[in-house]
């Protein structure tokens, strides 16, 4: 199995024997390409470009390329600096032209799109400086109007944009387009929203430091191109994807102006296609292959439509809401009992398995008792966010637990916690008169750096230490709390995350290789993990991969026969209910635990550096997630439960 594939995302997995086409995307207005990776689909965008770019070179002519910034093309980008590199593809014959940049903003600032370019794309191939087109964040405001005009005449001069790349923002814009642009607007200045300005909070260091303001190429411009792709990878862009294809057109998704579009196609992975119809309610469409699975998700959605418990659905319900297929093949009133054993039976108050009793209904099997347990945690939190529940209950039951704290999650420390911490160790060393002066000396430092620090400043490795530091004892204490003994808290320390900034490096052989010696040295029976499909660049999302890389290694190794992958979600999101394989549930007594546990991680209290879109605390949205699950369950018509903490089961092949 896939990591894309484990919410039946993908068709052979689930879904049917669809053979017309017309048929499958009749409620797509834009053509959708679906790949099983965003690396497949980055690599079909970059062909497209280098065989146009070869057939121009042929006729003496150039190509005219519209570009994009941010997470999602990185991988065009580095395809065509393959290209370059190890097949001598040539660039001298492309003029480029940027979708946009912050306002006001330094062309050298690190989170200018144009530091972003060269540094991505530009410094690595072949093009002409002269042919490179980028907004420019850093004139004067009163040559704004006459900067974009120019920008849309050289557009014209050039031929006019032959490919233009595209994201799509959770508000549905393209470029800088945000919800409201008219559909014929051209280059100009433009107000940032909200949730744009959030979004991009984590690169700026906090959203206070992200210009309000942006020039971007309009609607009109993007739409006089020939050919356009517009990219999205991950379950993150799947509900803004869904709007933009299948939902009439409308200025409040910019990105639905693209159903108008002659050339348009959409390069998506399944995580980002999973709301669209095809896949989220495929009985819609077409005949169903109806698998266990299918029959879970098709009941569960039906329980959603109606408002009623699975014994509860008449054959009226199904035949009235498009699933009167399903009915031809099975008796309505047996399947909502199997469904609704089903979904009982994926609950259990013993994670590790219950010893000494039948295990064949059980999502854990009984034997062996007490099991080796691997409880990974990208950050130093993340154990306790999502599954802090479930992890005090293995240990209260006995397994030998072991947490592994991918990353050292330093970056997201604040300057005045660090300085904080600082100024009580070297008052430490005055109270019992040590002579040390290193601590008074990295004070000074520290506090000195700090004052005078740029927004784009790399931080010394010893105050990243100081961080890393601080992280490290609060999920040592963390799990002191739940009752793990400390020689079994463990810090990987992963070299991809070790960069000093917010950028990461790409996970390399040494991480996978950290990975394997841990789970070699253990030999579990569990692993659990955060199986995040989002941005295929976040920190959880290249933690997961690197696990499973590990894995797949060593899939043929005895002690892999006999161990099970758990995968739990974040503080962000959950499980869709119909993929759950396993349900903790809590009590009111746990759930204050498990709250008790996140209070340790202090540093990402108050006003956490990286909080996202929702300003609550971790804690909070932990427990209205949890508590939410378990309201579900009740819903469905499940015993009533304070909170549940829910997994899906992945299975190497």
């Amino acid at each position: 199995m896939k990591l894309a594939d484990i919410k039946g995302y993908s068709l052979n997995a689930d879904s049917s024997t669809w053979n017309d086409d017309a048929l499958v995307t009749r409620f797509e207005k834009i053509p959708v390409k679906i790949f099983p990776s965003a690396i497949d689909g980055s690599r079909e965008v970059a062909s497209r470009i280098v065989e146009l770019a070869k057939e121009r070179q042929k006729l003496g002519k150039n190509l005219v390329l519209g570009l994009a910034t941010g997470s999602t093309p990185l991988m065009v980008y580095n395809e065509l600096i393959r290209w370059h590199r190890e097949k001598g593809f040539s660039f001298s014959n492309v003029i480029t032209f940027n979708l946009d940049e912050y306002y006001p903003l330094e062309h050298d600032h690190q989170q200018s799109y144009n530091h972003f370019m060269w540094d991505r794309l530009f410094k690595h191939i072949d093009i002409k400086a002269e042919n490179i087109h980028i907004p420019s964040g850093s004139i004067e405001k009163d040559d704004v109007a006459a900067f974009c005009r120019d920008y849309e005449k050289k557009i014209i001069e050039a031929g006019g944009i032959d490919i233009q790349l595209l994201g799509i923002g959770r508000t549905g814009h393209i470029g800088f387009n945000e919800p409201g642009s008219a559909y014929n607007s051209k280059t100009r200045l433009v107000t940032l929203d909200r949730l744009t300005r959030n979004d991009a909070a984590d690169s700026f260091n906090g959203e206070e430091h992200v210009p309000h303001f942006a020039i971007t190429m309009g609607v009109g411009t993007i739409m006089a191109a020939k050919e356009i792709f517009l990219m999205a990878w991950g379950d993150g862009k799947a509900e803004i994807l869904a709007k933009a294809v299948e939902e009439p057109v409308t200025d409040v998704v910019p990105s639905s102006f693209l159903q108008n579009h002659p050339t348009i196609t959409f390069i998506v992975d399944l995580p980002a296609a999973a709301q669209l119809t095809r896949f989220k309610s495929p009985w819609l469409v077409g005949q169903c292959v109806w698998t266990d699975r299918m029959i879970r998700k098709a009941v569960l959605w039906l329980c959603t439509q109606t408002g009623k418990p699975l014994l509860k659905l008449t054959e009226r319900d199904y035949n009235d809401n498009g699933l009167s297929d399903l009915i031809t093949r099975h008796i309505f009133s047996k399947i909502n009992i199997k469904v609704f054993n089903d979904l009982q039976h994926t609950i259990t108050g013993w994670p590790g398995g219950k010893p000494n009793v039948d295990d064949s209904t059980r999502p854990e099997r009984a034997l062996p008792f007490p099991k080796r347990v691997a409880l990974f945690s990208p950050h130093p939190d993340d154990d306790v966010i999502s599954m802090g529940g479930t992890f005090a209950r293995l240990v209260e039951h006995g397994h030998d637990v072991h947490v592994a704290y991918q990353t050292s999650g330093s970056i997201a420390v604040s300057d005045d916690d660090a300085i904080r911490y600082l100024d009580f160790v070297r008052h430490y060393e005055k109270i019992y008169g040590i002579s040390e002066p290193k601590a008074e000396l990295l004070y000074k430092e520290s506090t000195d750096f700090y004052n005078n620090k740029k927004k784009d400043s790399i931080e010394p490795s010893e105050l990243l230490a100081i961080k890393a530091s601080i992280r490290r004892g609060e999920a040592t204490a963390s799990c002191r709390y739940i009752g793990l003994p400390e020689e079994n808290v463990h810090f990987l320390n992963l070299p991809f995350y070790e960069t000093g900034t917010i950028k990461k490096a790409p996970a390399g052989e040494a991480d996978i290789q950290i990975t394997m010696d841990f789970l070699r040295s253990l030999k579990p029976h569990q692993i659990y993990a955060a199986g995040d499909l989002s941005d295929p660049h976040g920190t959880h999302r290249v933690c997961i991969d690197i696990i499973i890389e590990a894995l797949e290694r060593m899939k043929n190794e005895e002690w892999m026969k006999d161990c099970r992958v758990w995968l739990y979600r974040g503080a962000w999101q959950e499980w869709d209910i119909e993929m759950v394989d396993m349900a903790v549930p809590l009590s009111p007594e746990e759930v204050v635990i498990k709250r008790n546990a996140i209070f340790r991680h202090q540093s990402q209290k108050d006003g956490a550096m990286f909080m996202g879109a929702d300003k609550r605390e971790f804690w909070q949205r932990a427990e209205e997630r949890n508590k939410n699950t378990a309201k579900l369950y009740d819903k469905l018509g499940m015993a009533e439960y304070e909170a549940i903490e829910v997994f899906v089961r992945y299975e190497v092949e």
